[in-house]
């Protein structure tokens, strides 16, 4: 045994990135465990009941991850790693929630132990109707979706073969004129059905849409689509129409600016989640049509309050999208639970393989503050230091030295702070994007910048979701969101779809030495190397030379 893994009994596993097969045991790891760290020479990895659960949903077994253990490590598997993996994935789907001829829910279980444990705890217990017999008790008819959360939490995760509603039919076919679904988007849209309800894990450029579009070719029924913003509500719009039979009058948008119910109907995060005196004021868009498919686009952003919407439209088939199922607010257990569980994952280095998206090189430039700036940092308070070393005035100068490098290609400049992201636009002479921009400002600058009118493009966060840019090669990030994993994937993102062009991506992050700012970006990095991605250390004031 000399692999590149150690597996310590605290369920926490050791990668050595310098080892030959580093690449390989980290593709086959990633599948049920989850990167904590990764600084230079080792990863660490934790394997979690979530993450076990997502990959037993997925297909893989107790024998398949402890097989992947075995391989790669460079030592004997501590027992009781091996015995906890086994334990803790044999939980899944001991508990199975069904419907009756007449339409009642049950919750069912081969090991009345089980079933007599959860019908005692204090959560649980009200959620249930009548105990039929030691293996068979009823669910009330609106809590098929609280109690499968309830049932996580206490680590009972239960399979849902409850059915879904068909919806009213509506026929929906791809026009496959001159391209066709890729293999790993077919085999999403299989494992989803097959599944019942789920997420897929795909990179931004892979196709998640198409995913989408093949799944509702698939369900044939009408379909509601919850997006992140109005450009991307009309981003789907786009692509409907394209790659489907669906003409205009069957596509409705229902966000800030228009509230049209077709079939096929395209609504905001926010439009669901606004309120008018203190309630919801357009949740009768879920029931406004007999919905058979729901799908959830980035459904690592799902807002917490569509949650609970979410959780009383189990009935309903609900397809996620997403390129990680990470969330800052840890509610991963409730996409788990509510949406699905994973249903299928395709790493981004084995689509970049293939090539279906860009290759790309990740830099992280770090930049020193000049000593009053220093000083002024260091005499200020936690809560201000990350803005101040964020929107240091000497990233200015580098970000002109990358603009320069890069003279030609499609630049994205991406920051989190206005005032920065002003100040950036006037001394480049390049339009802004931000909040406040109207949406047809918005969708005319985007299209200028794909038609190559527009070469740099000043940012803010508005543009890390579901944007299409597929001839952007750089982005370079002033600013974030504090160590946010899931807005690095999203950033990478834009720059991953093939380019016409053939040139390289080049993703460059400014960073503050000593200072939170390179705190924070260590955090953000750990996503890149989940996906196998390195970063190189640059220094800016090297840049201009």
């Amino acid at each position: 045994m000399n692999g590149p893994l150690i597996v310590q009994s605290d369920r926490t596993v050791l990668l050595e990135v310098a080892h030959p097969d580093a690449e390989d045991a980290r593709h086959d790891l990633a599948v049920f465990a989850e990167l904590e760290r990764a600084p230079e020479h080792v990863h660490t990895y934790r394997i979690t009941r979530l993450g076990l659960w997502n990959a037993r949903a997925a297909g893989h077994d107790a024998d398949d991850m402890l097989a992947t253990l075995e391989k790669y490590s460079k030592f004997p598997i501590p027992q009781s790693v091996a015995i906890d993996i086994t334990e803790t994935v044999g939980r899944y789907g001991r508990l199975v929630i069904g419907r009756d001829d007449d339409g009642t829910l049950t919750l069912t279980s081969s090991d009345p132990a089980v079933l007599a444990e959860i019908s005692q705890n204090r959560r649980v217990a009200p959620l249930l109707g009548v105990r039929r017999d030691r293996t068979t008790w009823t669910l009330l008819p609106w809590a098929r979706g609280q109690v499968k959360q309830e049932l996580v939490k206490i680590g009972w995760p239960a399979e849902d073969h409850a059915g879904y509603t068909p919806g009213t039919p509506h026929q929906i076919d791809l026009h496959q004129n001159g391209w066709a679904l890729r293999e790993y988007q077919q085999k999403a849209v299989s494992n989803f059905f097959e599944g019942g309800s789920g997420v897929v894990v795909l990179p931004c450029g892979a196709g998640k849409t198409l995913v989408g579009a093949g799944a509702m070719a698939t369900a044939k029924t009408t379909t509601l689509i919850l997006v992140t913003n109005t450009v991307s509500a009309r981003q789907w719009r786009a692509e409907l129409l394209k790659r489907t039979s669906l003409t205009e009058e069957e596509i409705g948008e229902y966000s800030g600016s228009a509230k049209e119910i077709k079939p096929v109907t395209i609504a905001t995060y926010q439009i669901l989640t606004a309120k008018r005196k203190g309630e919801y004021a357009h949740l009768a868009l879920l029931d406004a049509l007999d919905w058979g498919l729901v799908v959830y686009d980035e459904v690592h952003l799902l807002p917490a309050p569509v949650f609970k919407l979410t959780a009383e439209l189990q009935a309903r088939r609900r397809l996620g999208l997403t390129a990680t199922l990470v969330r800052e607010d840890g509610r991963e257990s409730d996409v788990f639970s509510l949406i699905g569980p994973k249903r299928f994952d395709a790493p981004w280095k084995e689509i970049e393989a293939q090539g279906y998206i860009s290759p790309a090189s990740c830099y992280e430039v770090r930049i020193d503050l000049p000593a009053s700036e220093r000083l002024e940092y260091a005499a200020s308070a936690d809560d201000a230091r990350y803005r101040l070393a964020a929107t240091a005035p000497a990233k200015l100068q580098v970000v002109r030295d990358l603009v320069r490098k890069h003279e030609g290609e499609r630049i994205l400049i991406i920051g989190q702070y206005l005032d920065q992201i002003e100040s950036l636009a006037d001394a480049l002479g390049a339009p802004q994007l931000t909040g406040s921009t109207p949406v047809d400002e918005r969708e005319r600058l985007f299209q200028e910048f794909r038609d190559g009118i527009t070469k740099v493009l000043v940012v803010s966060k508005v543009a890390n979701f579901s944007v299409d840019l597929p001839e952007a090669t750089v982005a370079i990030q002033v600013s974030g969101s504090f160590g946010s994993r899931q807005e690095e994937a999203q950033r990478l993102g834009r720059l991953l779809r093939p380019k016409e062009s053939g040139l390289p991506a080049n993703f460059y992050t400014l960073v503050a030495r000593d200072t939170v700012d390179q705190d924070f970006a260590q955090n953000r990095q750990r996503f890149l190397a989940e996906q196998g991605y390195s970063y190189e250390i640059l220094d800016g004031s090297a840049l201009a030379a």
